[in-house]
């Protein structure tokens, strides 16, 4: 039976080589800063954000611009009133024209490049928000696509394992050498096993979903994300006190700058309100020919709306109310800022003194040890029950290890995001 048991098992482990084989050719190995550079050249979502920057930037140019002027031009008849049996459409007909021009007062126009100027300032900040919260989605997806494919290793090494001693039982089945409770055992927890393993795989592949969209690469392409394991455990939080984080998010938080901005297009916006309550200023010179009391006659002119009844009273007091609201989403989006870094911090000192507790070697004591229980349990040397024991202990253990680490590397990654800086990088 043993002799059997190590055939099935090289069998298996040949056929796992040959489909990983078969799996790497649509697979393809990114580090983390391959995949940042994959992302900055082909995200459409921060390319079609580009388009809104220069959208924002020619409104700019369209601010700075003066009214244009206005022609007009009359051409027709005469009737004299001495002689108006004589008078005919041809030898009584009369030109006129004039010309106007729009005077926009009260600084109208340097408020719009103002309002203009601020609002393209808005769409950049948007652009570098949009920038870095796609970066923390790359960066935290890359990771947890890491630890779950190492998760997943187990349970594959685990489901192979079992499976041949499921083959080896069911060759040995009806000649009494394996009681028919020991196999069923073995095959409720390889179906266990099974079900486990397929629940992780959609939690792979869905966080694959995601990180394939914000990468731009085709669907049917997986990504084996490579990151080196020693730049991880040297991570420290105490690398840079909290001070020095706190001043880098009030500089680099784009969603504190795009409050600020907004705040901002509310003042002007409300310095803008009150011009337009001021009336424009038309100029205008004016020619007829023939159409006055006189011949040739030319005058210049005026007009100028009588702020009477609209004075813009509404828009006013609206963009009053506006100020007040920004002001207030600054100082929430600052309180929030503070509390982003502040707990982030106290998150990535507790994840990272939970980790230091583990003891390294742990892992892979663990899985020398497994294969020894295998091979003893093969020889009878320990029961059933302390076979399957051993195997969901170290499925556990390896189970909870990835967790652990990359919930560490997750509030590191939770800093650089709540900084806006990458103050901790893995390369």
């Amino acid at each position: 039976m043993q002799k059997r048991l190590i055939v099935l098992l090289t069998a298996c482990m040949l056929g796992r080589s040959l489909l990983i084989a078969q799996i790497r050719m649509d697979t393809v190995a990114l580090s983390l800063p391959q995949a940042e550079r994959m992302f900055l050249d082909s995200n459409l979502q921060l390319l079609a954000q580009r388009y809104n920057v220069d959208a924002q930037k020619a409104l700019i140019i369209q601010a700075r611009l003066w009214p244009n002027p206005n022609l007009s031009y009359g051409h027709g008849p005469v009737w004299p009133v001495h002689d108006p049996v004589e008078a005919t459409f041809i030898n009584n007909s009369s030109n006129s024209a004039s010309l106007s021009q729009l005077i926009l007062l009260a600084g109208k126009r340097n408020k719009q490049v103002k309002l203009a100027q601020a609002n393209a300032t808005l769409s950049e900040f948007q652009f570098y928000d949009l920038l870095r919260t796609l970066k923390y989605t790359l960066r935290t997806d890359f990771f947890n696509i890491y630890f779950l494919q190492r998760s997943a290793m187990v349970y594959n090494e685990e489901i192979n394992a079992l499976q041949v001693v499921v083959k080896a039982f069911a060759e040995q089945e009806g000649k009494g050498y394996i009681s028919q409770k020991e196999v069923v055992r073995i095959k409720a927890q390889l179906y266990s096993l099974q079900s486990e393993y397929s629940d992780l795989l959609l939690k792979i592949n869905d966080a694959q979903s995601e990180l394939k969209l914000i990468l731009q690469v085709k669907p049917g392409l997986h990504i084996n994300p490579v990151s080196d394991s020693t730049a991880l455990d040297n991570l420290q939080p105490d690398k840079y006190p909290l001070a020095v984080l706190m001043d880098s998010a009030y500089q680099n938080r784009t969603d504190l700058q795009i409050a600020k901005t907004n705040s901002t297009i509310n003042q002007l916006n409300y310095k803008y309100q009150k011009a337009l309550a001021v009336p424009d200023l038309s100029l205008s010179f004016s020619y007829d020919q023939q159409g006055s009391y006189v011949h040739n006659f030319q005058s210049l002119g005026a007009s100028i709306d009588l702020p009477f009844f609209n004075r813009n009273q509404g828009n006013i007091k609206s963009a009053r109310a506006m100020i007040d609201f920004g002001n207030t989403t600054v100082k929430s989006t600052l309180a929030t800022v503070e509390e982003n870094v502040t707990m982030s911090l106290q998150k990535a000192f507790l994840q990272d003194k939970l980790f230091r507790t583990i003891d390294r070697s742990f892992s892979t004591d663990f899985e020398r040890l497994m294969h020894e229980v295998l091979n003893n349990y093969q020889k009878r040397n320990i029961s059933l029950l302390e076979f399957l024991d051993f195997y969901d202990s170290y499925k556990q253990n390896i189970l909870q290890l990835n967790s652990i680490q990359f919930n560490r590397v997750s509030a590191f990654e939770d800093l650089n995001f709540y900084t806006g800086t990458n103050f901790f990088n893995y390369f």
